[in-house]
């Protein structure tokens, strides 16, 4: 079975960056990553996919192009870059393995999209 571990996750004060990362599973390699977030009190929402090629990805209006997935599949790793953090990005990531659609052209922008999830990490922007 595909296990995922988030890492990277803190405090930080706005304006600053973080890394997080998610080593999962071999099979990994094989599907659409993405990112979610989940605030306090809010639904789950989408930050980030990108295919198992690495050669599209795809990116939720709210981060404002601040954000950056990237993959590593020899490392069966999955990252997400998040420069100028502000306190509204404030929430629980947590990556996820999309569902096995080898021949779907859709966007994988959705929980109902993905199959496997981490734990997720924390991150925190103060002002």
């Amino acid at each position: 079975q595909v296990q995922l571990v988030e890492s990277g996750g803190g405090l930080v004060q706005a304006g600053e960056s973080l890394r997080l990362s998610c080593v999962g599973s071999r099979v990994i390699s094989s599907r659409t990553m993405g990112w979610f977030r989940q605030a306090s009190g809010k639904e789950r929402e989408f930050v980030a996919a990108i295919k198992w090629t690495g050669a599209s990805t795809a990116y939720a209006d709210s981060i404002k192009g601040r954000f950056t997935i990237s993959r590593d599949n020899p490392k069966n790793a999955v990252y997400l870059q998040m420069d100028n953090l502000r306190s509204e990005d404030t929430a629980v990531y947590t990556c996820a393995a999309a569902k096995f659609r080898p021949f779907s052209n859709v966007t994988d922008d959705e929980a109902n999209d993905y199959e496997f999830w981490g734990q997720g990490t924390q991150v925190t922007v103060s002002s």
